[in-house]
């Protein structure tokens, strides 16, 4: 009989590449993480592991048992999701991968309604950028994911996941509120001299933003680049920028810079996804539900150009 402890290491082997990453994810040492594979060689009769360089890679006998463990291992979370149901307490852990415009606008009312209407469930947040946070999820880092997808550029699907949309997010020109410079901006390609700050190269806004200004007619002057929206609102409201903000960060605070309306087509969408298998656990139910009504509460900007 194969062991299902040591069927779970191999599947997480083939999902984080490394015998250390295996071991950082569950708790385990390297060395221990290995002698329960060579356990599990032993238990299959069949080799499952092979050295490639200082790397470990997985035989096609490894993959067959890995694509099983995934059945098993979501049966078992069903079997777990079913039973929390049958119960008439709504408890447990939620585990929440957040973008930082989601976490700042959404999740306080969230976690507070939480807290009052289901005490004995636990939120634990952690801020992620969307597209590694949907394949954490999906390798069980979390339970829920927050994430989000900017038109002509597709979040990473992965069928293990589901995906429930949340909200629809406009997404403004945001310019300094005053000062020569940037008075006649009133449009994308009118800001085609300014200095811009935008995310890091690989993040789903950067793409966009870039792209947003190349068909307005010119290459961007990224002078500033942080993942940090706070950061950038700073730069842009003390005169050194402009960026493409979206709306959720303006919420619960006073809007101290110009927006400028660039029509409906720019928005994003926020959605949030988890395992289809464990999606049905009450306490994920209750965290989605309360999301919904937080983003549903969410009041837009007023008085854009």
């Amino acid at each position: 009989m194969l062991d299902l402890r040591r069927l779970r290491l191999l599947r997480e082997l083939k999902i984080r590449g490394t015998l250390a990453d295996v071991a950082a994810a569950l708790n385990y040492s390297p060395s221990s993480v290995s002698q329960q594979l060579a356990l599990l060689e032993k238990e299959a009769g069949v080799e499952l592991l092979r050295r490639s360089g200082r790397r470990v890679v997985l035989t096609p006998q490894a993959d067959v048992l890995v694509a099983h463990t995934a059945e098993l291992l979501e049966t078992l979370e069903r079997a777990e999701a079913k039973l929390a149901a049958s119960l008439t307490a709504v408890a447990g852990t939620v585990r929440v991968a957040v973008f930082q415009s989601a976490a700042l606008a959404l999740m306080p009312e969230a976690l507070t309604a939480v807290a009052r209407d289901y005490p004995e469930v636990r939120v634990e947040m952690v801020q992620r950028e969307p597209e590694s946070a949907l394949y954490a999820t999906f390798a069980g880092d979390f339970d829920l994911v927050i994430a989000e997808q900017y038109p002509g550029h597709a979040a990473p699907r992965h069928p293990e996941l589901d995906h429930v949309p949340l909200t629809e997010d406009a997404i403004r020109l945001a310019v300094p509120p005053s000062g020569l410079q940037h008075a006649g901006i009133s449009s994308v390609a009118a800001a085609s001299s300014a200095a811009w700050v935008m995310e890091p190269r690989g993040a789903a806004s950067r793409h966009w933003a870039e792209q947003a200004c190349r068909r307005a007619g010119f290459e961007p002057d990224v002078r500033y680049e942080t993942a940090d929206l706070q950061a950038q609102i700073r730069l842009i409201e003390s005169g050194n920028a402009v960026a493409l903000m979206p709306d959720l960060v303006w919420t619960a605070r006073n809007i101290p810079v110009r927006l400028v309306d660039l029509g409906g087509s720019a928005e994003r969408s926020i959605f949030t996804s988890a395992r289809r298998a464990g999606a049905e656990r009450p306490a994920i139910r209750a965290v989605r539900e309360t999301l919904a009504a937080a983003a549903e509460s969410v009041r837009r900007p007023e008085g854009t150009d």
